[in-house]
């Protein structure tokens, strides 16, 4: 090579993430807080056009603001109605992500049925409503991510008995609809306890005390962060391959 010659450096290689949601539009249900709220944000740096849809009006109104998305809607994830009118005037969703949910407890022998039903009715009957709201909307080459939970996995005696099942049941549905709206990918997020704040509103004053008893038990000794569940929400949007999994973002405690 001659001495004079000029070498020009290769181009960088966009990463798969922006590469896939860049100009995308991206429903996060859920989106206002926590896990949804980190990953709306992500998603929104890599350049997808995010709307967030939360319980409260004025919440969605204003995170959506401060966080620069590119829109928010308010729905009650319990009441169809609601969720048909949040994707009324959306012309086309990419990528829809269900994380609306609370945490639902009670032993059958103790707690009014009606309490319990609302585990299923946040996330078995609002996933079922939400893709019928959206039909053919949803683009063919996009993908659903719901969340489940590590009581899918390891129910527990503290009254937990049909939260456990409506987690259990979100895998089941996901796998199941990867084969009735094929092609389009569906896959569940499958968190460990992470630091949100539903985790101190379903606590109160026993969160400290709990947390810190739990990392004793935990392999990395803490709890997951928004940001690190909300990556894995992320890679489940902008990986093209990756269908009908059940994603564990736990820190390895179901080894324990």
């Amino acid at each position: 090579m001659s001495a004079n010659t000029e070498v020009t450096a290769p181009k960088p290689i966009k990463g798969i993430v922006s590469s896939q949601l860049e100009g995308r539009t991206v429903v996060i249900f859920g989106g206002t807080s926590g896990i949804g709220l980190s990953s709306a944000k992500q998603a929104n740096a890599a350049g997808a056009k995010v709307i967030v849809i939360g319980f409260d009006r004025a919440g969605a109104e204003r995170v959506a603001q401060e966080s620069g998305f590119a829109g928010w809607r308010a729905a009650d994830v319990t009441k169809p109605d609601t969720i048909t009118a949040a994707l009324a005037d959306i012309p086309h969703v990419d990528h829809l992500v269900l994380l609306a949910g609370t945490f639902v407890a009670g032993k059958i022998l103790e707690t009014d049925v009606d309490h319990l039903r609302r585990a299923f009715d946040e996330r078995i009957w609002a996933a079922v409503h939400t893709i019928r709201a959206l039909g053919d909307r949803l683009a063919a080459e996009g993908s659903i991510t719901f969340i489940s939970g590590a009581l899918a996995d390891r129910p527990n005696a503290y009254g937990t008995a049909v939260l456990a099942a409506a987690s259990a049941a979100m895998e089941a549905l996901a796998r199941g609809l990867v084969l009735e709206l094929a092609p389009r990918r569906v896959n569940t997020l499958s968190p460990g306890t992470t630091d949100t704040p539903l985790l101190g509103r379903t606590l109160g004053d026993g969160r400290d005390a709990y947390v810190a008893a739990l990392k004793e038990k935990l392999p990395l000794h803490r709890l997951g962060t928004p940001d690190e569940v909300g990556a894995a929400v992320v890679f489940l949007m902008s990986n093209g391959f990756m269908n009908g999994e059940t994603l564990h973002v736990d820190g390895g405690s179901r080894l324990v």
